[in-house]
């Protein structure tokens, strides 16, 4: 990949998109025991060619598969790492939007034995978004970060009796992880995405109370979870485009977050080895551009002008305007342009119809064409 096309692109997306009602009846029917394994499987090849072309007629270079075959946009993964077991819900989270607060019980882990990396997780399902895809597309695979086996449940969530300090935990989560890199560059996996809420949650200091409370070093751990995700990608594979997508909290049109990107940036553009960074302004709770005087020459920023949570239709000339904004901060050849999250980070979506999802792409598309040629 040269320097000029290699990813992040110029019009780029997060990853999940609105899953379609045969794919959600599937799933439903899969769960109540009225569609076998095959059937549902034989459902999501379907979904997925379909929502494949959308994104090659909206004009996208990168293409994911809309994470159509998870429940979440994390905890499908995560369950998939040796050592990592399900556990009962017993935190509430509050997400917000207009309207008023939703409770929400998000699963929940417990790592019960030493973690690993057996089998590639998602090795299938990126198969076969690599079959489907065309020439003119790049294959996305979209993935939690390390950060986020640990935010999830802190030292409550690892079993001391398997690790009884936390280095152990560390040093067998990075290594798993980078096992899974490696072997996701053997499948010929171009453009790798780690998605980590902590380095946006982080931000909010109530965030931050909480994880204090938890008996963590809340001025400090998205250092520590740079230096982890570091140590995840440290070795991999020549030619492979890693990014990392922040936002603060993605459900039903709903967030859980607020605060520019102040606390974490020094340390987030100045140390975390990625190639581009997915970032969301889609409003005033995003905070201003100012933290971006930190990134350097070598990096892309996505800047996430366009809301996922809402489905009216953006002004081109409002996104223009922003851009010119951020650029007075970084370079706009560092910069490119996406929605500011997921279109469907859960099996549930967000407020917004599949019309209006594909609109807004292509506007994206259309803007990046104006500004950068």
């Amino acid at each position: 990949m040269s320097a000029r096309t290699r990813p992040p692109f110029r019009a780029d997306h997060v990853g999940s998109l609105l899953r379609p009602p045969e794919l959600l009846e599937a799933r439903e029917a899969h769960a109540a025991g009225r569609l076998d394994d095959a059937g549902l499987k034989q459902a999501e090849d379907e979904a997925i060619r379909d929502v494949v072309r959308m994104q090659e007629e909206a004009g996208l270079q990168s293409v994911t598969d809309g994470e159509f075959r998870r429940a979440s946009w994390h905890m499908d993964f995560i369950y998939s790492l040796d050592g990592v077991s399900k556990a009962p819900g017993n935190l509430s989270v509050r997400f917000h939007n207009a309207e008023g607060d939703i409770e929400f019980t998000p699963a929940a882990l417990h790592i019960d034995g030493k973690l690993g990396v057996s089998q590639t997780i998602f090795a299938e399902a990126f198969e076969f978004l690599q079959s489907v895809a065309s020439e003119a597309q790049t294959p996305k695979l979209t993935i939690p970060s390390p950060s986020m086996v640990h935010y999830r449940g802190g030292r409550a969530a690892v079993d001391e009796s398997v690790y009884p300090d936390m280095d152990g935990f560390w040093d067998d989560l990075t290594s798993a992880y980078a096992e899974e890199v490696r072997r996701l560059g053997e499948l010929g996996c171009t453009y790798l995405q780690f998605d980590d809420t902590s380095l946006a949650y982080l931000n909010d200091p109530k965030q931050r109370e909480m994880i204090a409370a938890q008996g963590a070093d809340a001025e400090h751990l998205h250092e520590a979870y740079i230096s982890h995700i570091n140590e995840a990608l440290a070795n991999r594979p020549e030619g492979m485009a890693v990014t990392t997508h922040m936002c603060r909290g993605n459900f039903r049109s709903s967030w859980v977050a607020e605060g520019g990107y102040d606390f974490v940036a020094e340390a987030l553009f100045g140390e975390l080895d990625v190639d581009g960074f997915f970032m969301e302004w889609d409003d005033a709770r995003s905070g201003s551009f100012e933290p971006l005087r930190f990134v350097p020459k070598s990096k892309q920023v996505v800047l996430g002008l366009v809301t996922t949570k809402r489905g009216e239709l953006e002004s081109k000339d409002d996104l223009k305007r922003r851009i010119e904004e951020a650029s007075q901060y970084v370079d706009v050849d560092q910069l490119c342009l996406s929605p500011q999250c997921g279109f469907s980070s859960t099996v549930e979506g967000n407020v917004l119809s599949r019309e209006q999802q594909a609109a807004k792409l292509a506007l994206i598309v259309e803007t990046a064409k104006e500004v950068w040629g």
